[in-house]
């Protein structure tokens, strides 16, 4: 059994897909691009897909991540260009690594968001910054499933900074864009609790829903202070150790293509 990992995207209105929605059209996708998927065993067998840590409905992401089991080796590039055909424009496969490594998800510590508001002046999103980081603790609210739940919003932040917007952006309104690095706890912090806390502690209300966009998510690095790629163990230990050439089912027979 060879375990394929892919990076996908969510852009445009495809951010507003739900968990649920991607994965019933990517299984469309593995049937149309005749994918040789494993199958889980018992009554109603399902194709061996593991998804990792997906982003909330509404925002959109450039690192998505999902692993899937197949019964013979494939190219793992091949496999990505047919599964990116046969999903919509939006959900884009961007990248895919034969599965030499064990915790995907356990190196999935930390994210990279970008929040757009639109209408909210640079200095003034600067300024809540500061007040945002400046606290110890900045509780905020969220409805759950079991009630309204109180947590503290800045605890998980590992970074917060207002940059400034392209200066060739469409629009003549203000516009201030915040990069936020977030560590993956329990409760999770999402972008919206942070732009909770920025209106707690600074009365900052964008007139306009912010525009979120997942950059990056990986290991975060408490050194450097970045967030490392998830699938660079994978491409490291394909060229440390490279296999046998792939079965007839491989499109090439790159490095890295046999069974994990």
């Amino acid at each position: 059994m060879q375990r394929i990992r892919l990076r996908y995207t969510k852009r445009g209105r495809l951010r507003f897909t739900s968990h649920r929605d991607f994965q019933r059209a990517f299984e469309r996708a593995l049937r149309r691009a005749e994918v040789p998927m494993a199958y889980s065993a018992g009554f109603t067998p399902h194709p061996k897909v593991s998804y990792a840590n997906a982003a909330p409905t509404g925002t959109g992401s450039e690192a998505e991540f999902l692993e899937i089991a197949l019964v013979r080796a494939c190219d793992p590039d091949k496999l990505r260009e047919l599964l990116d055909e046969s999903l919509p424009a939006g959900l884009d496969i961007i990248d895919a690594v034969e599965a030499r490594t064990s915790g995907l998800a356990d190196r999935l510590t930390a994210s990279v968001w970008e929040l757009r508001l639109e209408g909210v002046d640079p200095a003034q999103a600067a300024q809540a910054v500061s007040l945002f980081l400046a606290a110890e603790s900045v509780e905020v609210e969220r409805r759950t499933k079991n009630g309204l739940r109180t947590f503290d919003a800045r605890g998980a932040v590992a970074d917060l900074r207002a940059a400034h917007p392209q200066p060739d952006r469409p629009g003549d309104g203000p516009c201030a864009i915040l990069r936020l690095v977030v560590r993956h706890v329990t409760p999770a912090v999402r972008p919206d609790d942070v732009l909770s806390g920025l209106r707690a502690v600074a009365d900052l209300a964008p007139p306009v829903p912010a525009a979120v966009t997942r950059l990056a998510q990986g290991l975060f690095d408490e050194e450097s202070g970045t967030v490392t790629d998830p699938l660079a163990p994978d491409r490291e230990a394909v060229t440390a150790a490279p296999s046998k050439a792939a079965g007839p089912a491989a499109a090439k027979a790159p490095e890295g293509a046999g069974s994990a």
